[in-house]
């Protein structure tokens, strides 16, 4: 099976030397806008991944050895404090910053620093999880003045604030739209020719109607007799179906090309009216791709941790490595010198007094 062409290659051309009317000029732009829309989606996913995978390389071992001195760190705080070298607030501070070490490494997955915890610390971290849930439901609740159902499951604090953030996100984009739609709608009203766009936009919906109709008409595989051909229709019309939801009149177009069902220069011969109800189409495709993009884009830049209004490219992921890697390697500096002084008795107690923990 042939794969999807660019969609510029659906574009009317000009016959000879005569011009272009407008109505193929725009239908001709939106298409190039889909292609320049798609190229950035995909080299958005490759640079993602390839950071990941610098990522991978250049900062997991620094973190591998960071957990590794903390635990260290946590172990031997533990063993001062089986002793009785250390007066009430010296043990006091020690316990507060084992808990710290043991509570993180925990959250990582580390079994034995759960157990550390949970012995040192007046409440156990399942104790501490579940109230830091609470108190964030009850915020969260607050700030969307609803419940939020979990279907009878205990949701973690990560999972409350990712169900919280998502509700309160829709309910936002939700206002918004209604927003745009409501002012999209007054000016449509006061524009000459109101009437005529909405009778474009009808006729748009016609023809990708129409246009999917004949595709799962001609591609219905029950209808076919070879189990080669049965295979390639069920594999187009599946693709059919899936471009017809999200209203993705190039990928319709694609299919009947590659299903061989339409001429590729078929396009030459529509009328400016149908070049205009198609370009309808294409613009609504071309703010889905910016939606997708807008949303992409945000998505990479929580998953890396990139500063607000920091543009994603191969220059800023660079640098997010170049300073994550800088924070560890300070942080493993630290802990280097902290270790040196924990498991140092001369040094112990001078350590501990100047250490600033939080309870």
């Amino acid at each position: 099976m042939s794969a999807p062409r660019p969609a510029a290659a659906l574009q009317v051309m000009p016959p000879g030397a005569q011009a272009l009317s407008a109505a193929a000029r725009a239908y001709n732009l939106q298409l190039t806008r889909i292609d320049k829309l798609k190229s950035q989606l995909a080299e958005m996913e490759t640079l993602a991944q390839q950071h990941r995978q610098e990522r991978h390389r250049a900062v997991d071992p620094l973190r591998r050895q960071l957990a590794q001195d903390q635990r260290a760190l946590a172990l031997a705080l533990d063993g001062h404090l089986q002793g009785k070298l250390l007066s009430r607030v010296q043990a006091d501070t020690a316990r507060l910053l084992l808990c710290r070490l043991a509570r993180g490494l925990a959250e990582a997955g580390d079994a034995a620093m759960r157990e550390l915890h949970d012995r040192h610390s007046p409440r156990t971290l399942a104790q501490l999880k579940q109230e830091s849930a609470d108190a964030l439901r009850q915020r969260l609740e607050a700030v969307l003045g609803e419940a939020l159902e979990d279907e009878g499951e205990h949701l973690s604090a990560e999972q409350l604030l990712r169900a919280g953030m998502e509700r309160l996100r829709r309910a936002q984009e939700d206002l918004q739209q209604e927003r745009r739609d409501a002012a999209h709608a007054r000016r449509e009203r006061k524009k000459p020719g109101a009437a005529a766009r909405q009778t474009g936009q009808h006729d748009a919906d016609t023809l990708l109607r129409r246009l999917f109709r004949q595709l799962a008409s001609a591609l219905h595989p029950d209808r076919e007799t070879d189990a080669q051909a049965r295979l390639r229709k069920t594999a187009l019309m599946s693709e059919a179906n899936a471009a017809y939801e999200r209203r993705d009149l190039v990928a319709l177009l694609q299919i009947q090309v590659r299903a061989e069902l339409a001429d590729p220069a078929a396009v030459q011969q529509l009328s400016d009216d149908r070049l205009a109800s198609l370009t309808l189409l294409l613009k609504a495709q071309v703010a889905a791709l910016e939606r997708e993009r807008a949303a992409r884009q945000s998505a990479l830049a929580d998953e890396f941790d990139l500063p607000e209004r920091v543009s994603l490219n191969a220059n800023t992921l660079l640098q997010s490595r170049i300073n994550e890697s800088r924070a560890l390697e300070s942080a493993l500096a630290q802990l280097a010198r902290d270790l040196e002084q924990a498991s140092d008795p001369s040094q112990l107690k001078r350590w501990l007094n100047g250490q600033q923990v939080p309870s």
